[in-house]
């Protein structure tokens, strides 16, 4: 069900979604999923370097001229490299993607009406690339965009160790009003499998962005909780998916 995605006459509003050239994809592909079931409109884009990481990962391609088709076999495959542990048949009705060479792209302006950015998975040079405000493509540009209109910005970044400067882009981001999210999974929501703690970190980042979603089991003050309810049977998360228990597999969408 689609709500909270347009303004007072019907306005398109959506969440722009970047996905840089890091390691961690499949944590894009679950924060898709949960902005769709969420019903909120999406803006894409995907950088030229993160084609290569997802071909890699994944042994999908992403597309320009075939962006529909490659997005629905990302979003069906699962963290484990499964290519059918999703449903298949994803509406992405209310996606809409840009090219990430781009530049004259809708999300490039502060006039077009945008909730804000969710990066994810965020590189050091896309970080460095926002901090400096380089807009350097369509990924930067929108992150500076974003930025400067006020708009909520998470950026997940996905490195390890880091550097120094890396440290001081980060702490410029925050000054600047981003919320910086390290894509670091817990634990104690008792993961029973990648994808349990691949969609955790996905909720941490909608959680900053204040959209509702069920990808993972709250804190909720007991010790041990998580591995208590982990064998049992997990109610259904968004996306589709079983959350939990030993190879969730897939599930009917509801």
């Amino acid at each position: 069900m689609r709500r909270g995605s347009h303004g007072r006459q019907g306005e398109r509003r959506p969440w722009v979604v970047g996905v840089s050239g890091a390691s961690g994809t499949p944590y894009a592909a679950s924060v898709l999923r949960g902005l769709l079931h969420a019903g909120e409109d999406v803006d894409l884009v995907v950088s030229r370097a993160a084609r290569l990481t997802l071909l890699d990962e994944t042994g999908s391609a992403f597309r320009d001229a075939h962006w529909q088709q490659d997005l629905a076999a990302w979003l069906a495959r699962g963290a484990d490299g499964s290519p059918d542990f999703f449903p298949a048949g994803q509406d992405l009705s209310a996606v809409r993607h840009w090219p990430a060479g781009d530049l004259a792209a809708g999300p490039s302006s502060g006039s077009y009406p945008a909730k804000g950015m969710l990066i994810v998975p965020a590189t050091t040079a896309c970080v460095a690339g926002v901090a400096l405000g380089l807009s350097k493509d369509l990924l930067q540009r929108a992150a500076s965009v974003t930025l400067k209109e006020r708009r909520p910005l998470v950026v997940a970044v996905r490195e390890t160790p880091l550097s120094g400067q890396t440290l001081r882009h980060l702490t410029a981001l925050d000054d600047a009003g981003a919320v910086v999210l390290p894509a670091s999974p817990a634990f104690y929501s008792g993961p029973a499998h990648i994808q349990d703690l691949v969609d955790f970190v996905a909720g941490r980042v909608l959680d900053a962005a204040g959209v509702p979603h069920k990808l993972y089991r709250r804190w909720e003050g007991s010790l041990g909780g998580g591995r208590e309810r982990a064998g049992g049977g997990r109610e259904q998360a968004d996306g589709g998916r079983a959350v939990g228990g030993p190879r969730a597999g897939r599930a009917p969408a509801e």
